[in-house]
Formats: C-alpha cells, structure tokens, sequence
C-alpha cells in the first residue's frame, strides 16, 4: 500500500485496527513512534546495484491501556513527516514487535489494516544457478501410450 493510499482510507475509516497474519489484532492502545523514510543500497548476490525506499511505520504498544489513535491524528502524523522529511508516495512498511521485530507490507480489507508478511528473494535467480521453478505434475495426470505399456495379464513382462 502506497502513502497515499492510507490517507485517502484514513479519511473514511472510524477506527485504526492492524491486524496480524495469524489473525490476533495489534493492541488497540498501540502507538505509531516513527513515521521515517528508509532508503536502502545494495547489491545483490548477481553483482547489480539496487535501491529501495520505503515509508516505514512503527507501531509499539505501551502500559497505556486508555490510547486511542485516530485516523486523523495518524493523517496529521503522516502530513508532517512528508512536510519535514520530503516523503514521496512510497509503498509502506510497518514494523511491529511481537516476538522478535517483524517487517510487514501493509494491505486494507474493508475494515482493518492487514500486516503481511514480507517475503525474502533471490534477486538474481538466473546469475546464481537456481533452476527455473518445474511444473508438479500428479501421477495420475500422466497419459499412459497403451501400446507401450504393460497390464495385468498382457504378457509384455
């Protein structure tokens, strides 16, 4: 989900729910502590140079049960990182500590935020001799030649 993608749901939502990819919500007292702009440069494992930037959300959870945040404050929050650190309409990454520190893209379903899992990639699969993905096949979709083929009885064995 893009930056501007959250402020145009944030304007109709009533409430800010994430939910987690086991189905369990984010407490509802939740924070968001950061709204940052984070580039990353790399290489990848085939030797090209690559750039990533994201706008990263974290969210943290606190002793303070009475919380509430609403859409328009998390509006607010966000108009002023753009305004103080230049961010652009960049995809969404939200951080969030459950049992270790997970980084998720972020999606909507009508009524919460979904946090998903973001997925590790071999960015240069032909350079690192990874074999293309092979079609499965079950057993039984295999078409038998009935004149190469044995059956019970035929005397082929």
């Amino acid at each position: 989900m893009k930056l501007s993608e959250i402020k145009q749901i944030l304007n109709i939502v009533e409430a800010v729910n994430f939910q987690l990819p086991n189905g369990s919500y984010v407490p509802e007292y939740f924070h968001v502590t950061e709204v940052g702009l984070i580039t990353k440069n790399f290489i990848d494992c085939g030797g090209t140079i690559r750039n990533e930037t994201v706008v990263n959300f974290q969210l943290w959870d606190a002793n303070d049960f009475e919380h509430r945040l609403k859409p328009q404050k998390l509006i607010h929050i966000i108009e002023l990182s753009e305004k103080i650190l230049g961010i652009e309409d960049f995809e969404i990454e939200v951080e969030y500590q459950n049992t270790t520190i997970g980084k998720y893209d972020l999606g909507f379903n009508g009524k919460d935020f979904l946090l998903i899992n973001k997925q590790t990639a071999c960015l240069a699969q032909e350079q690192c001799g990874i074999p293309a993905e092979k079609t499965k096949l079950k057993l039984t979709q295999l078409n038998s030649d009935s004149g190469n083929s044995c059956t019970p009885g035929g005397s082929c064995c």
